[in-house]
């Protein structure tokens, strides 16, 4: 298994550790009688808890653009350097991107969400 599959699979587990964080955290605030019932009946989360959604959320906006540009590098033999480290950009900046989003870290969070982006965007640049 090359790179770019190795930090797909390593992005699945992130995505798993932040579905955990944020339905933890939900249930630790609002109880878990409500992280059980429909969320339209679950009150609004705020602090730490709404912000582990919210970049839940947008990783789950970003994954699938990320998890397709491997796939493309892989099925087209285009993977080389530039795909590589558009995937390690990715998962690094996303793993940075959680504590400073749980945290309210304001400027650098947004700064750091560019960096994965950027990473999805040199993968994209492999294939050409």
């Amino acid at each position: 298994m090359n790179v770019e599959l190795k930090i797909l699979a390593w992005s699945v587990v992130l995505g798993l550790v932040q579905i955990l964080l944020s339905a933890h955290s939900a249930s630790w605030q609002v109880g878990y009688r409500y992280t059980a019932i429909a969320r339209e009946a679950r009150p609004p989360l705020t602090g730490v808890a709404g912000r582990l959604e919210r970049a839940l959320r947008n990783f789950l906006e970003t994954f699938p653009l990320f998890a397709a540009a491997v796939l493309l590098v892989q099925v087209t033999g285009r993977h080389g350097s530039l795909s590589e480290i558009g995937a390690e950009m990715y998962l690094a900046a996303r793993i940075i991107y959680v504590p400073l989003y749980a945290a309210a870290v304001p400027l650098i969070r947004s700064m750091v969400w560019n960096v994965a982006t950027i990473g999805i965007v040199l993968i994209l640049l492999a294939l050409v």
